[in-house]
C-alpha cells in the first residue's frame, strides 16, 4: 500500500529519509531550467522529476488575482496528464516560497502534494551522519551533504574526537560530538578544497584546537599567495592518536600538491580527493594539469599497493546512488581496483593514464578559484556569497555526469 504524505511540507531531512526508504515520490521542480540542469533533488534510486519554470506555469489573469488560483489554472492547462495520482508530489523551488503556492494549488486539485521547506537553498545545507564502524575502542562516522556530494568524517575514541574535511556548517560536527559524548580535539583537511568552503579553520579557531593542513596546500596555486590561516603542517608518515585509535598521514599529490590521505588503524583510508568510488581526481584545479597528472599516476600506484581489504572513504561522491542502503559511501580498495575506470587505466601505464585523465577533464568552474582563496584565508565571503559559491554539485573528479562528476 502506497504511503501518503501526512503534512503539507517536508524538511530536507524528511525528504531524504523518504527517498532513502525508496518511498514512491514525484518531484515537480519550478525553478528556471538552467538552475534545474545545474543541480536537483536526487535520491539513492531514480526519482521521476519534471521541471517547469514557475512563471511558465503561472496563469495569471491580473495582478490582484489569487496566486494559488493561477497555479491551479496553469496545472490544469499544462500538466494534468503528466502528474501522477498514485504518489506524493514534492514541489521544489529555490527558497521554498513559490513552490508553496504550487503545492497548495496541487492539493486543491486533489493531488497529494507537499512543499520542500527552504527549497534548494535548504537542501544544499542539509547534512546527515551515519556510523561507518563502531568498535569497543573507537567509532568512525561519515557526515554526508547530499546536495553537494561532500563527505567528511569524524573519529571518536575515549570521548575524544577528530574531524576530517569539515564543511562550513560546523554546528553539525558539534551536534555529532555531543550526541556521542565526545569533545572535538583535532581538525584536519586532506587538502585545500576548491569545491566547497572548508569549516576547518573556523572549527579550529572557535574551539581553540589545532587545525592541520599540508604546507604545500597553504599557498594558493593560481597566484602563489601564502595562506592567512592558522594551521599546523602535516607531513608524510606523521601519526596522531585520537584516544585509543591511530591515524597515519599518507602524502598523495596529484589533485593538489599537498593532497594527503589519512589511514585509520591501518584499515580505513580517508582518501580525500585522490580516489573516489566512481572515478579519480582531476589534476587541473591548480592550473597545471599536464604537470600534475604524472604525480597523480604515481600517487594512485602507491595507493593501490595498500591491502585490498582497505576500506576507502572518499571526501566526495558524484553519484548519489553509489551509497549503500544506509546512505554510507564506501568500498574496499579491492573492489575499486576491479571497477573504478581511473584505477583500471593505471595498468596501461603512465602515458595512457595521463592521456585518459587529460581527455576527460570537466569544465573548470570559475568559482573554484575564489573558494580556494577563501579556504586559504585570502577572502572572507559573507553568507549570501558563500551560498552563491557553493551552488550545485562539486566537480573535482575526472569524467562527466549529470551536474558534473564529483571529487
Amino acid at each position: 500500500m502506497l504511503r501518503k504524505a501526512t503534512t503539507t511540507a517536508m524538511s530536507p531531512q524528511q525528504v531524504w529519509e523518504w527517498l532513502l526508504r525508496n518511498e514512491p515520490m514525484f518531484i515537480l521542480d519550478v525553478r528556471n531550467r538552467d538552475e534545474f540542469e545545474h543541480w536537483r533533488v536526487e535520491g539513492t534510486r531514480s526519482v521521476p522529476t519534471l521541471n517547469i519554470p514557475y512563471f511558465e506555469l503561472l496563469d495569471l489573469e491580473g495582478e490582484e488575482e489569487d496566486v494559488t488560483e493561477a497555479v491551479m489554472r496553469g496545472v490544469q492547462g499544462q500538466l494534468m496528464e503528466q502528474l501522477p495520482g498514485d504518489r506524493p508530489i514534492l514541489a521544489v523551488c529555490a527558497e521554498g516560497n513559490t513552490s508553496n503556492y504550487v503545492a497548495e494549488g496541487l492539493r486543491r486539485l486533489g493531488f497529494d502534494a507537499v512543499n520542500m521547506e527552504g527549497g534548494m537553498e535548504a537542501w544544499g545545507n542539509f547534512y546527515y551522519w551515519r556510523p561507518v564502524e563502531e568498535t569497543e575502542r573507537f567509532s568512525l562516522f561519515q557526515m554526508v551533504r547530499p546536495a553537494r556530494g561532500c563527505l567528511s568524517h569524524v573519529l571518536v575514541s575515549d570521548h575524544r574526537a577528530a574531524v576530517f574535511d569539515p564543511a562550513r556548517h560546523i554546528e553539525n560536527y558539534h551536534e555529532l560530538a555531543a550526541a556521542v559524548g565526545a569533545r572535538i580535539e583535532l581538525v584536519l583537511d586532506t587538502h585545500l578544497h576548491a569545491d566547497h568552503l572548508s569549516g576547518g579553520p573556523e572549527l579550529g579557531q572557535r574551539d581553540h584546537i589545532p587545525y592541520h593542513l599540508h604546507p604545500y596546500d597553504a599557498i594558493h596555486p593560481m597566484d602563489m599567495l601564502p595562506a592567512r590561516i592558522a594551521y599546523r603542517p602535516l607531513e608524510a608518515g606523521q601519526t596522531f592518536r585520537i584516544g585509543s585509535a591511530e591515524v597515519r598521514v599518507l602524502h598523495f599529490p596529484g589533485h593538489t600538491l599537498g593532497m594527503v590521505a589519512f589511514l585509520i588503524e591501518g584499515r580505513y583510508l580517508l582518501s580525500g580527493d585522490s580516489l573516489f568510488l566512481e572515478s579519480v581526481a582531476r589534476p587541473d584545479l591548480g592550473g597545471k594539469a599536464e604537470a600534475w597528472a604524472p604525480l597523480l599516476y604515481d600517487s594512485l600506484k602507491r595507493m593501490t599497493e595498500l591491502p585490498d581489504e582497505t576500506l576507502v572513504l572518499p571526501a566526495h561522491f558524484s553519484d548519489i546512488t553509489a551509497g549503500d542502503g544506509n546512505g554510507v559511501f564506501r568500498a574496499t580498495l579491492g573492489e575499486l581496483k576491479r571497477r573504478n575506470p581511473g584505477l583500471l587505466k593505471l595498468a596501461e601505464g603512465e602515458e595512457a593514464f595521463c592521456d585518459y585523465i587529460l581527455a576527460n577533464l570537466p569544465e573548470f568552474p570559475p568559482a573554484y578559484v575564489e573558494i580556494k582563496r577563501a579556504n586559504a584565508g585570502l577572502a572572507s565571503p559573507d553568507e549570501r556569497k558563500a551560498q552563491e559559491l557553493e551552488l550545485g554539485k562539486n566537480i573535482c573528479a575526472v569524467g562527466k555526469a549529470f551536474g558534473g562528476s564529483s571529487g
